[in-house]
């Protein structure tokens, strides 16, 4: 005996308790078409991480280099998104928290590490019926070994800004106030287990700004090695100065040992004086389409006139302190 079965078009034996297609329809209607998902190397899959597949895009540059804007125009694509917050260090650093910098290196990529990780991926593509995770944090910039051996089917897409004004930008985050919202929106995905940690830290953190006198008590994006020392004996635009070369070489160098075919380069100025052509590059090396809508909009929403910002509004002093850091990579990069 068959009744219906809990797939539509499908009868289902109650004596074996398997499904066959109803004859008189057109054909059974298909569930959509579920797929393991790629784990990195080594890792299995329990049966509830099936997800429908998709693509894991990351997009790597310094703090202040157009990361965001590239992120939120990519998570606009067809079957694109990212997550609902700026950035998601916690779940990077998950594991590893008490590493003293963002540069993490490889071999902390442990099995329950990716598997964390990688899950989480999973769980937005899942969650939002993504075919392409968009990823934005400028901290993998410092660790793209470790990011890639986390996601070993990544693509990146890297973009680099003239290192003095993404100085001279990132300066100006150090000194803003407590942005309580944006806090809040990162912490939704805080590890329930890293909560005590970073709530403690919060805490510190916040007790140090009362007696900072004008001067940045706390770190601001991402935690490069010696970055504390820097902080002791420099000014905070030669150590953002640091923070940008420290980023744009570590980057460099991890994504020039990865296949061309995994790795999109985007300078920040030709993209802001071009951004549909640019833009359909990126759209081209992620496989997607840009709309003439969304054409559209980057036609009325990007704007360049913040280049050579930096270099215009730091004083003398300021400006020969960051060349003097930076120089080595504004001249690899085309900014000398």
């Amino acid at each position: 005996m068959v009744v219906p079965g809990d797939r539509p078009g499908y009868l289902t034996s109650i004596a074996t308790g398997r499904q066959t297609p109803e004859r008189g329809l057109a054909g059974p209607v298909e569930p959509p078409v579920e797929t393991v998902r790629k784990l990195p190397t080594g890792l299995a899959a329990s049966p509830r991480e099936l997800v429908i597949t998709f693509q894991k895009i990351l997009i790597i540059g310094a703090p202040r280099s157009g990361t965001n804007l590239l992120r939120d125009l990519m998570a606009r694509l067809d079957g694109a998104g990212t997550w609902p917050c700026d950035e998601i260090n916690h779940v990077w650093r998950h594991g590893n928290i008490r590493h003293p910098s963002d540069a993490l290196p490889p071999g902390l990529a442990r099995p329950e590490v990716r598997r964390y990780i990688a899950g989480a991926f999973s769980r937005l593509a899942k969650h939002r019926g993504l075919d392409t995770v968009i990823e934005k944090t400028c901290a993998n910039s410092l660790r793209v070994p470790f990011v890639d051996r986390v996601i070993d089917d990544a693509k990146y897409v890297f973009i680099v800004r003239d290192g003095v004004d993404a100085a001279a930008s990132a300066a100006k985050r150090w000194h803003a106030g407590l942005d309580l919202s944006y806090r809040l929106r990162k912490a939704r995905f805080v590890p329930p287990t890293d909560v005590p940690y970073y709530l403690l830290r919060f805490l510190g953190n916040q007790l140090q700004r009362l007696g900072a006198r004008g001067r940045p008590a706390n770190t601001w994006g991402p935690v490069f090695d010696g970055m504390a020392e820097a902080q002791r004996g420099t000014a905070t635009i030669g150590v953002c100065a640091r923070q940008w070369r420290a980023c744009v070489e570590a980057a460099s160098t991890a994504l020039a040992g990865l296949p061309a075919s995994r790795v999109h380069r985007v300078r920040y100025e030709d993209f802001v004086g071009d951004p549909v052509g640019e833009f359909r590059k990126i759209a081209e090396f992620a496989g997607k389409a840009v709309p003439e809508a969304l054409a559209d909009d980057l036609r009325r929403e990007v704007s360049g006139a913040s280049r050579g910002r930096g270099r215009s509004e730091l004083s003398g002093e300021e400006l020969a302190l960051v060349l003097g850091i930076a120089g080595p990579a504004l001249a690899a990069h085309g900014y000398a």
